[in-house]
């Protein structure tokens, strides 16, 4: 990784009322992660044509990717309060609500397992949560299988009343071309 590429990575932005932090590599199959809770469903159904990057369908989220297959680089922040939008380069951003059966509202892959998991983001126990999703780097290598990273996500979490999904930023063309199918 580059310096610059360095420079833009969720990680390195500094947010004080975070509980936890966690980053890691998502594998990604057919354009998709999941952030699911294998008790119950996540949310109710929000179809991919409301904002192109997030979508509820069968009680799971999942986020979709420009890539088909390969890695994602994912950052998972947990706060006690709502917290700012992360004010770095991102080109979508989504705040969708959750719920979680058990406490384990993780992020998943759809087909592979991460190798090392991410904080769950039902850290306060069972109940309804708030999650902001931000992307970017979706147009980088839409349809291929990248060797390296090319798209990087933040995913902020914390309790909440279940509410509508929101969209907070939309600028990239993969997320454009998702909402006009």
């Amino acid at each position: 990784m580059d310096q610059v590429e360095s420079h833009h990575r969720a990680e390195d932005y500094e947010m004080s009322d975070e509980v936890e932090r966690g980053n890691g590599l998502v594998p990604v199959q057919y354009h998709q992660f999941d952030i699911s809770d294998e008790h119950g469903p996540a949310g109710p159904d929000l179809g991919r044509d409301h904002n192109g990057l997030v979508q509820v369908a069968d009680g799971a989220i999942t986020v979709m990717t420009g890539i088909h297959t390969g890695d994602v680089d994912v950052t998972v922040t947990l706060h006690p309060t709502q917290p700012s939008p992360d004010s770095g380069p991102w080109q979508e951003i989504v705040e969708v609500s959750a719920h979680s059966a058990s406490g384990d509202l993780m992020v998943r892959g759809i087909m592979d397992d991460l190798d090392e998991d991410l904080p769950a983001l039902s850290f306060n126990g069972p109940g309804h949560y708030r999650l902001r999703i931000h992307a970017r780097g979706r147009d980088t290598a839409v349809d291929l299988a990248p060797d390296g990273v090319t798209e990087w996500y933040l995913i902020q979490a914390w309790p909440a009343p279940a509410h509508e999904a929101t969209v907070l930023c939309q600028t990239d063309v993969y997320g454009a071309t998702v909402r006009s199918r």
